[in-house]
């Protein structure tokens, strides 16, 4: 079960309810055979879980508040969850406030980053689309020095008549992107996706096998039916399948009378272990983990499904 199997790497370096829920930390530091996790090859990070509001102002707020707790516990990334800025509470709100990313909604996190010394994963922003019908539901990363690494724009686009639920209909506003995205970090190799992507498993066998990634970045707003029946074994199982680190920033709770958010954010191991967690499901707050890039390749050398995996010629080989 690999756990005290260590091996050797290095990571990979290049260039709401109105907040009336107390906050609260929830610090997971596995030891592995007497081992912490806080060794030279581990770095921590925060996973951050809100309940944002039709109040740019309210919500900037309230993530000011999350990098602050993240980084008086030591992390270094904060990661937010889908719509982190801003949640409509009426039909067309999120499209008449999408800006471009070089826009001063944005620009005000590049400077939340900076001043905190914070790398910032924020997804998804509203940022603006190729007409005024139309946004894209943009992941970006932003280093702690205030600087924009990458974006990503969700490819999968929630079109969904909920069983019991309402009916969502993502497309009608928003441009789906094309291209996956995975960029180094101190952090490892980071894949970054939204929400919706979570149930299309050849996102992150992309990422993983083509891509480099060790560390994966869900971004979500799931909801409430859809989380409680497959938000975290859909986690676990892309955690298991590609052998990285999940962390799964989640909204939760009521944003208005229409809408309602599962929550439950997650930060997961590469072997499926579930190794950070908010005790409320629903609650404004962070919850801090270690990556530990020996356990990764721990488990990636001891079960090498790099290797066994078969070639994309395999298969149509195989498809008679």
């Amino acid at each position: 079960m690999y756990r005290g199997i260590w091996g050797a790497t290095r990571p990979l370096h290049r260039r709401q309810n109105n907040l009336t829920h107390i906050s609260k930390i929830a610090h997971h530091r596995s030891a592995v055979s007497g081992i912490s996790t806080m060794a030279v090859n581990s770095v921590r990070i925060a996973a951050a879980q809100m309940t944002s509001i039709n109040d740019l102002a309210t919500n900037y707020a309230t993530c000011v508040r999350l990098v602050k707790e993240a980084a008086s516990a030591g992390a270094k990334l904060v990661c937010f969850p889908e719509n982190f800025s801003f949640v409509g509470a009426k039909d067309g709100e999120s499209l008449k406030i999408a800006e471009p990313l070089d826009g001063p909604i944005m620009n005000r996190y590049c400077a939340l980053a900076k001043d905190s010394k914070m790398w910032l994963s924020l997804g998804g922003f509203q940022e603006r689309g190729s007409d005024d019908a139309h946004l894209c539901n943009s992941h970006v990363l932003i280093d702690d020095d205030g600087n924009i690494r990458t974006a990503y724009k969700k490819m999968h686009l929630f079109d969904v008549d909920v069983p019991g639920g309402a009916v969502f209909k993502e497309s009608s506003f928003t441009e789906a992107g094309k291209e996956i995205v995975a960029v180094d970090s101190p952090f490892g190799r980071l894949g970054l996706t939204v929400c919706y992507d979570l149930r299309f498993p050849e996102v992150y066998q992309q990422l993983r096998f083509h891509h480099g990634a060790q560390v994966l970045l869900v971004p979500a707003a799931f909801t409430k039916v859809t989380g409680e029946a497959h938000w975290e074994i859909l986690l676990r199982a892309r955690a298991i399948e590609t052998q990285c680190y999940v962390v799964a920033a989640a909204q939760g709770g009521k944003h208005s009378e229409k809408r309602e958010s599962f929550g439950d954010t997650l930060i997961i191991d590469p072997w499926g272990k579930v190794i950070g967690r908010l005790p409320d499901r629903v609650s404004t707050g962070i919850v801090v983990a270690d990556i530990d890039f020996s356990l990764i390749e721990s488990v990636r050398t001891k079960m090498p499904i790099s290797q066994h995996r078969k070639p994309i010629e395999f298969w149509k080989k195989a498809s008679i």
